[in-house]
């Protein structure tokens, strides 16, 4: 964890949800922590990370729950490490993850996790019965910024969200991005993400000693180790997000601009979870996202501007993304014209 690193105010208040009716005690778990208790007035202000890893453990034992009193149950401690010591007995991750959920269902009574594969895509859905809407909408993020930071520990890399749906609405924050994916969206159906599922065939690559270095290190584990706004893969994503396609260096030519040997820039990358070849997959699935989302550009100018040389070769990689068309896609975020950009582009696939 770097001392740069921050995350949005808005996590500390799904943190210090369970202590609302006790004012003078968030105030002072916050001041033990190093928050600034105004902060909490903003949303999107940021903590420091290091403030934040010490309120999530200062929580716990404020409240004997490690999952911060979202739950009508809640987990006691020790529950985590128990679960994590069973999960990295598993061979790979799609059992992990079964396992793990499982596992939380056995202490948690208002959020049940279910993975479901289809085909090429995972899904982790959830169903919430909590009645109390604050709690309910924590205790969907905090649940599965767990599942997939798990996913992400135990593999042992970073594990890219293609899609995620969440019921409840709230304001954007910077941190989304880099804990959800660009194709986010609140006020959805059900709570849900998205992923390839190849990853689940990783094997898990932790162990008993590694579980003991994570478990002293949780916080900075699940919400920063493998979401780092200042590393290297971070970099990367930035300096291709902002070129366009056709401007994109080669992998030596990147590693040139950073002062790095090919070899040395791939093992950084490593080290952070993923590969240059998967950071340029994810920006051109982000931009692709946004441009359908909140630009008029029609389907060829997008799949040119993403390096496509033919429309249909955008359309056929994007229903490989989503399972559905770039147009079907579009109408659902866009109105007026969005049925006639429909049409456009099914025609060209379909």
């Amino acid at each position: 964890m770097r001392e740069k690193d921050s995350v949005a105010a808005y996590f500390v208040q799904a943190m210090i949800h369970g202590l609302r009716d006790d004012p003078q005690r968030v105030r002072s778990v916050l001041e033990q922590a190093g928050v600034d208790p105004a902060v909490m007035q903003q949303p999107s202000a940021r903590v420091p990370a290091s403030a934040f890893a010490a309120l999530w453990l200062i929580q716990i034992r404020e409240l004997n729950d490690e999952f911060f009193g979202l739950d009508s149950h809640g987990m006691p401690p020790g529950a985590f490490a128990l679960i994590c010591r069973a999960l990295i007995q598993e061979p790979d991750l799609h059992k992990a993850m079964r396992q793990c959920l499982a596992n939380f269902a056995l202490f948690l009574r208002d959020f049940r996790g279910t993975l479901t594969v289809r085909g090429k895509r995972a899904v982790i859905s959830l169903d919430t019965q909590s009645h109390d809407d604050d709690a309910s909408r924590f205790g969907e993020e905090t649940f599965l910024v767990l599942m997939i930071s798990l996913l992400c520990w135990l593999g042992g890399r970073r594990i890219p969200i293609d899609r995620a749906d969440f019921r409840h609405e709230r304001l954007s924050l910077s941190d989304d991005r880099l804990l959800w994916g660009p194709n986010l969206t609140f006020g959805a159906e059900r709570t849900e993400i998205e992923f390839a599922s190849h990853y689940l065939r990783l094997p898990v690559v932790q162990d008993l000693a590694s579980l003991k270095v994570f478990l002293r290190t949780a916080p900075q584990w699940l919400v920063i180790r493998f979401r780092n706004q200042h590393g290297l893969a971070s970099q990367v994503h930035q300096r291709l997000r902002n070129s366009h396609y056709s401007a994109w260096p080669t992998l030596q030519a990147f590693a040139l601009e950073q002062h790095l040997s090919p070899s040395t820039f791939r093992r950084k990358l490593e080290r952070e979870g993923c590969s240059y070849q998967e950071i340029k997959d994810e920006v051109r699935r982000g931009v692709a996202f946004e441009q359908l989302r909140e630009s008029r550009a029609s389907i060829s100018d997008i799949a040119e501007q993403l390096g496509f040389q033919e429309p249909s070769a955008f359309h056929r990689a994007f229903k490989k993304w989503t399972g559905e068309s770039p147009g079907r896609y579009r109408a659902r975020f866009q109105s007026g014209e969005a049925n006639f950009l429909t049409e456009a582009s099914d025609s060209l696939g379909d």
